[in-house]
């Protein structure tokens, strides 16, 4: 069958660009993107993925995750073993 609807969405442009990379990164294209998408919804009969509202505690791990506190950088597995192992 041809490929002939269009689908119109707008959507943030830095969210469009960072997306778009990752699917050049895979060697995909926002039409082949949208239609795997459209494809897994039509299989499962619903979104292919959980969709749920987060608690508070994981709420204030993704505040403090953007904010960028709390982050520990390892320069190596090693060094964060030896810290896990602490």
């Amino acid at each position: 069958m041809p490929k002939t609807a269009m689908i119109r969405a707008r959507i943030e442009p830095k969210l469009k660009d960072d997306v778009e990379y990752i699917f050049k990164k895979l060697g995909i294209t926002t039409t082949e993107a949208i239609s795997l998408f459209y494809n897994q919804i039509k299989l499962r009969r619903g979104i292919p993925f959980e969709i749920n509202i987060p608690n508070e505690t994981t709420r204030k791990a993704i505040m403090e995750a953007d904010k960028k506190r709390g982050i520990k950088k390892f320069k190596s597995v090693h060094e964060l073993t030896k810290e896990l192992d602490s």
